[in-house]
């Protein structure tokens, strides 16, 4: 992975090589092949085809915009622009690389799946393989699995614009919970304090007046980092003179609220997503072009909180706040039982990067036992950890399968159904099932 700096504008260049993967790789279906891409604080824009959200480093705990493309000329290797900064140490870019890798599933493992799942294609001589064997093979998700497990759990008993509208209003908030977290590290260094039921001061708006919203907390937080004097340059890089002028025009996830508006909760497809960014003026108000690079140096970042940042949250608070409604208690429980280690993420995400088959069963025991997850959520999660035998249903799904097969489903017998049509691409049939939605 090499590295360069991009300008004036402090952007660090990092070209990472794709390896065996060139072949096989396409940008934009792997990030449009799973409707989680649509989710805050993703954006796919589809002009420039380049896809760009904040990524997370630990040490301090701060977040970078980063954008991704492929450029035509250098087909090996994709270009990541890290924003906001003028160089990278050694241990933040490995971490940035790492969050890339996973997002688009580069790691080797992810190579021989996609290898794996088109010699099955290619050996099955029906009409609808053509379309299977033009699928990229990759399948998008976050880059931490404890988005993906929260994301998951935003899927479950709504409508596709409900949940869009549940993800964005989590990255609104997020800025608000690193602010004051710091805030409470620098003021009890050597001291114990008592952070549960913990509740943001910045009031909530009416979700008819969501953007006025969005504009005080961020006005909320620009004071309180001058006041403060705190050096967030990096991680925001907000002026006063930038938040006035750009104030009205935020939104965390570009104006997805447009795509809000649509109450079927059938995933909208990668096509209908590139025309509404092409021709919603908001999508780009924010966005500077500069030799065909997106450049965010001067966008407040909005970025998905962590298991820390939600662990000590009140629950009414972020019910309310974030229209969770129950799925509140259920992100704090899971934050709370990671920070305090009840949950291992470091094994759960190991099996990430090469899980089997045979791990599958004792993961989904293992998953069964976290408040929310049921069968949905859990066959969700575990296709976000590499496994893809196994097809999470719902009622979109019985609805895919009457308008793609002409079969006439219902929840009670759906399961058995994609058994008996995607079966023939075992162990892979939820890549054949995403293929054609």
């Amino acid at each position: 992975m090499g590295e360069k700096k991009g300008g004036g504008e402090g952007v660090v260049l990092l070209e990472v090589p794709l390896g065996d993967a060139a072949e096989t790789f396409d940008l934009e279906k792997t990030i449009c092949s799973h409707g989680l891409f649509m989710m805050s604080p993703n954006h796919w824009d589809s002009l420039s085809r380049t896809f760009s959200r904040p990524l997370r480093l630990n040490h301090p705990p701060h977040s970078l915009m980063v954008s991704i493309s492929h450029p035509s000329d250098l087909p090996h290797s994709l270009l990541v622009r890290v924003h906001g900064v003028r160089s990278l140490s050694s241990l933040d870019r490995a971490s940035l690389l790492g969050q890339v890798v996973r997002m688009l599933r580069l790691s080797d493992t992810d190579e021989w799946n996609v290898r794996e799942f088109r010699k099955i294609a290619a050996a099955l001589e029906e009409e609808e393989c053509d379309w299977i064997k033009g699928f990229g093979g990759r399948v998008f998700r976050s880059p931490t699995l404890f988005e993906d497990m929260v994301k998951c759990i935003l899927l479950c008993n709504c409508q596709w614009s409900r949940t869009l509208s549940m993800a964005r209003a989590l990255c609104e908030l997020q800025p608000e919970l690193q602010l004051q977290s710091c805030s409470m590290n620098a003021s009890t260094k050597n001291e114990q304090s008592d952070t549960n039921n913990f509740i943001p001061k910045t009031p909530a708006g009416k979700d008819s007046k969501r953007k006025l919203r969005v504009s005080r907390v961020s006005t909320s937080l620009t004071n309180k980092l001058l006041g403060m004097e705190m050096d967030l340059e990096a991680d925001t890089c907000l002026t006063m003179d930038d938040a006035q002028m750009k104030m009205a025009n935020l939104s965390p996830n570009f104006s997805l609220s447009c795509i809000e508006g649509d109450s079927s909760d059938t995933c909208i497809s990668c096509e209908e997503v590139n025309e509404f960014y092409e021709n919603s003026s908001s999508a780009t108000s924010g966005l500077q072009s500069h030799e065909g690079t997106l450049h965010f140096a001067r966008q407040p970042i909005y970025n998905f909180p962590s298991p820390r940042e939600l662990a000590n949250l009140d629950e009414r608070f972020l019910a309310k706040r974030s229209g969770l409604g129950y799925r509140a208690g259920r992100i704090i429980k899971l934050s709370q039982d990671i920070v305090e280690g009840r949950i291992p993420m470091g094994e759960l995400e190991e099996v990430c990067s090469g899980g089997s088959l045979s791990t599958y069963s004792k993961l989904a025991d293992q998953l069964r036992v976290i408040d929310g997850f049921g069968p949905f959520t859990r066959a969700n999660v575990l296709m976000c950890m590499g496994f893809y035998h196994v097809i999470p249903t719902d009622s979109e799904t019985v609805r895919h399968l009457k308008q793609v097969h002409a079969k006439n489903s219902t929840i009670q017998t759906v399961q058995r159904d994609v058994e008996k049509i995607y079966g023939k691409y075992a162990p892979f049939q939820f890549l054949a099932y995403c293929s054609l939605i």
